[in-house]
């Protein structure tokens, strides 16, 4: 397997995991469940610690897991990530699930690789690739054929969730830009298990005033799935995949994290798919096909 797929392997089973965790985390709020604040508090702060034990066991050295700290200009970085990143991507986007939904949610997050895809057009001084923009083009029409069925007055939204919903979009551009070189020098369990333990630091005082919900089997599965898959995991496949593919390609592919809501909401929910929504599911797809096709190019001029 080439590098650039297996970037795109971990890029989207990344997204999968996201839009599972997306649905049932907007199963818990709307049953009054759960507080937003409270869940993205408990996700950032269990996830990220197992991803530091996962790492510390794999290594065995304790000095390993706090070399990050060791480089002035890497812990500054990182310390950014976290505030600036990591903690903004995961508020913004549950808020947005809590005073809209997951779909409309997901809509305005991707406005991020429009974000990433301009910043890196004026940074390095030149137009973006071709395909580059053709395939952003299909996963955001996709992504509105998929969640809408094309009709504009489906995507009916408090001001609170169109506020938060572009504050997921520019929070996942920052998001995916920031780490950087930390993934050419860190292992990518380091880097992302160092900012979910900051980033959760400031929910600390909100969760212990917060009254725990009653946890029962069904609670508590749901709380581990959405730890365990929809954020370590999740997390650490995406920033991964950074490591092989450009952070505007990570982004694009991302697009099928709405397309494992509704694939799941037709399993679970019996909610039927119109025509422009596998159209729009189709577009997201072929995302994923063009992609391949520089690398394809590559290796037959080799």
């Amino acid at each position: 397997m080439t590098k650039s797929r297996q970037g795109i392997f971990y890029a989207i089973v990344g997204a999968i995991f996201w839009g599972a965790s997306g649905t049932i985390a907007q199963g818990l709020f709307s049953r009054g469940k759960l507080s937003p604040l409270w869940l993205v508090g408990i996700r950032l702060f269990f996830a990220g610690l197992l991803l530091l034990i996962w790492y510390q066991l794999t290594t065995g050295k304790t000095s390993n897991s706090f070399s990050i700290w060791q480089k002035g200009n890497d812990a500054k970085t990182l310390i950014l990530f976290s505030y600036l990143g990591m903690l903004p991507s995961q508020l913004t986007y549950f808020l947005a699930i809590n005073y809209g939904n997951a779909p409309t949610a997901t809509v305005l997050q991707f406005l991020g690789p429009i974000f990433i895809i301009i910043y890196l057009a004026l940074a390095q001084r030149t137009w973006p690739q071709r395909i580059n923009i053709i395939s952003i083009l299909l996963a955001v029409c996709g992504t509105f054929l998929l969640v809408t069925n094309g009709h504009f007055n489906s995507l009916s939204l408090s001001p609170l969730a169109l506020l938060w919903g572009i504050g997921a979009g520019l929070s996942q551009a920052s998001y995916t830009l920031l780490p950087g070189r930390l993934l050419t020098k860190y292992d990518p369990r380091l880097v992302v298990g160092w900012a979910m333990l900051l980033g959760s630091l400031p929910f600390i005082p909100y969760i212990a005033f917060y009254p725990l919900p009653q946890l029962n089997g069904y609670l508590l599965g749901n709380i581990l799935f959405i730890i365990i898959f929809g954020t370590m995991l999740a997390y650490l496949f995406y920033l991964t995949s950074l490591r092989f593919i450009q952070p505007s390609v990570t982004s694009m592919l991302s697009s099928f994290e709405p397309l494992t809501a509704t694939v799941l909401s037709f399993i679970f929910l019996q909610t039927v798919l119109g025509k422009l929504q596998i159209i729009g599911a189709g577009a997201i797809l072929a995302t994923l096909f063009l992609q391949l096709i520089p690398a394809k190019e590559k290796k037959l001029k080799k």
